[in-house]
Parts: C-alpha cells; structure tokens; sequence
C-alpha cells in the first residue's frame, strides 16, 4: 500500500492538494455509481471476464490517490464525489489512514471539487488520543538522582550535608544547593516514590515531544523553584529530593496539553481540563507529612512556563527522538555535576 509522508503535517489531516499526484498500482477499483444502478449488467459482465481466458491475468486500470485522512474525512470526501458523479474506491494503508482513488480522467475534476469543499467547509483542527507506551528516555533522566543518592546512602561521601537545599546558605550565594538537592533524598521510601511518579508524569511527556529536550529546562525551573522557596521563608529552612522536578514535569505537560485542545471542541471551559487536572494531582501529590509544599508549588508553577518552549506543530503530532536531542541530555546531566563540582569545592 502507498505510503505518503509529509513533514510538516501528518498522513490523516493533509488535504487532497497535498496527495502526490503519480499513478498507483492496485488491484481493484470500485464500480462506478452508474453500474451499481444496473447489478444485473455488472453481474452479467464480471460473469463473462471470469469465463474468457484473458480472466487469469486481468489488466487493472491505472488509479489515483486523491484524498487521505481520518474515517470521518474520507466519509464527506467521499460524499463529494459521490454527489458529482465521479466514480471512486476507499482503501486504509497499512499505517492507519483511509484514501481515496480515482481513476486519471477524474483526478483533475475530483480535486477541483474536494479543494471547493474544503475551502467552504475548513477541517477543524484536532487533538487525537495517543495509544499507551512506554518509554525508556525518563529512564535516562531519572538516572542522576539514582547514582547520587545511592552514593549519598553509602557513607562513602558526604554528600548530604554539602547538597541539601538550606535556605539560608543558598540567599548567601550558594545557588548550586537548588540543583544538588535535588538528586538527594531522605530514605529509600522517599527516593521510590519519586521515581514512581516521575517516570509516569515523563513518560506521558514523550508522547508530545522527546523527554531529552524538555529535561535541562524542567532542571532549570525545578531549580528556580528552590529559590524561590529559600527567599519566601528567609529561615533555617532544608529541603531535598526529585519531587521538584516531577512537580516541574507536571506543570510542563498540562501546558502541552492545554495548548494541543482544539477550540472548538466543547467550549471554552474544555480547553482548562489539562490544567485543572494538573492542579488536583499537584495538590493529591503535594501533601503530606514532611512534605515541601511551597516547593512542590513552585515547581509546579515554573513548569508551567517550559510548556511554552517547544513549537505548537511540532507538539501536536509528536516529534521522533534524533541525535540532536543527545545535546539535551548532556546538558541535563551537565548542570548536576557542575553543581556537585562547586559543592564538594
């Protein structure tokens, strides 16, 4: 079956413009609406192509795509042709979209009638479900924190003392303690926890748009977020673990998401789903018993502003990860040991 790729948009919403215009090869073709009124003469002639010899080696004609896109789509392009008279066959590629065929004599006019359609009946645009999978790029975030605090829990160095977020100390101009605090925790419960929920909050961030890139600004915001907590209490204040950046991580995919709702589809208020939700799993999360609530807060508030980094294209229909995205997670990683550097300084 043809594959048409385009990389600017997906296969499922390109409008028949956008379909390339070479012949294809298939096997059969529908009948035209004029023998579908007369079953007889069609049933008389497939009987009289089985019996000649010629039968077993038929001569397909030539047809052209003309139309591609989602069920709902190709029903009203069909529907078009339909009501013009022009004859045509529905066949689903083995990628998932649905395409139309016309025969070469029709593709000009077949065009020219769905291009008129669609210009007096624009496609809205569309937010379609993701099927569930599963990831391995939170994996290669939720590393760093695993390494430092299994270093931390063995007592070989001490690296609670010198990476704890104390309030204090990081008005006093050690600034890195927001970014080491983070890869430390207090007992394996609180490291598990974490990374529970971090990994499910990432995961669901690949969907839309590779972890790798995202990761060093959901590091910065989660680190801008522990500041932020140091200068509102101005206190013998300590804080420490991941929790931050998967705050931070929330925040960014409910923006993600807010900004991939259609308009149209269910009023305005729609549109606010992602980011409600968001709010009633930050504050389900966020409380409890020795828990940073002011830093869960502001994590989930500084991410907010990373899911206005990327492109509204390039989150719509998801991105495949490339080697460039590489970058990203050195410079993720790039930020802890240079924080660690100056802590054991």
């Amino acid at each position: 079956m043809p594959r048409f790729i385009s990389p600017m948009r997906p296969r499922y919403m390109r409008s028949p413009t956008d379909i390339p215009k070479e012949g294809l090869q298939v096997q059969s073709i529908t009948a035209t609406p004029e023998a579908s009124k007369n079953p007889e003469t069609n049933a008389a002639s497939v009987s009289d192509a089985q019996d000649s010899p010629e039968a077993q080696e038929p001569e397909y004609p030539e047809i052209v795509c003309v139309s591609e896109g989602t069920f709902r789509q190709i029903r009203d392009d069909s529907l078009v042709l339909l009501s013009q008279g022009i004859s045509h066959r529905l066949l689903r590629s083995i990628e998932g979209p649905f395409l139309i065929f016309v025969l070469p004599e029709h593709e000009e006019f077949a065009r020219l009638q769905l291009a008129l359609y669609r210009k007096e009946n624009p496609p809205k645009e569309e937010n379609p479900p993701i099927p569930l999978s599963f990831s391995l790029q939170p994996l290669w975030i939720l590393l760093a924190p695993v390494i430092f605090t299994l270093i931390d829990f063995s007592d070989k160095v001490n690296l609670h003392s010198r990476g704890i977020s104390d309030a204090g100390k990081v008005l006093k101009g050690e600034w890195w303690r927001a970014l080491t605090a983070q890869t430390l925790h207090g007992d394996t419960r609180h490291l598990a926890s974490n990374l529970l929920c971090g990994y499910i909050v990432m995961n669901m961030i690949t969907f839309r748009i590779p972890l790798l890139r995202l990761a060093p600004f959901i590091a910065v915001a989660a680190a801008i977020a522990n500041i932020c907590v140091s200068l509102t209490v101005k206190t013998d204040f300590r804080s420490l673990g991941f929790s931050t950046f998967v705050f931070a991580a929330i925040g960014c995919l409910s923006v993600i998401e807010f900004r991939l709702m259609p308009k149209e589809t269910h009023g305005l208020l729609r549109r606010f789903a992602p980011l409600c939700g968001a709010a009633s799993l930050a504050v389900f999360l966020g409380l409890g018993e020795n828990a940073d609530i002011l830093g869960h807060a502001y994590g989930f508030i500084a991410g907010l502003f990373c899911g206005f980094i990327p492109s509204k294209k390039a989150l719509r229909w998801g991105t495949p990860l490339s080697s460039v995205d590489g970058i990203g997670l050195l410079l993720y990683y790039a930020f802890y040991v240079i924080a660690w550097k100056m802590a054991m300084a």
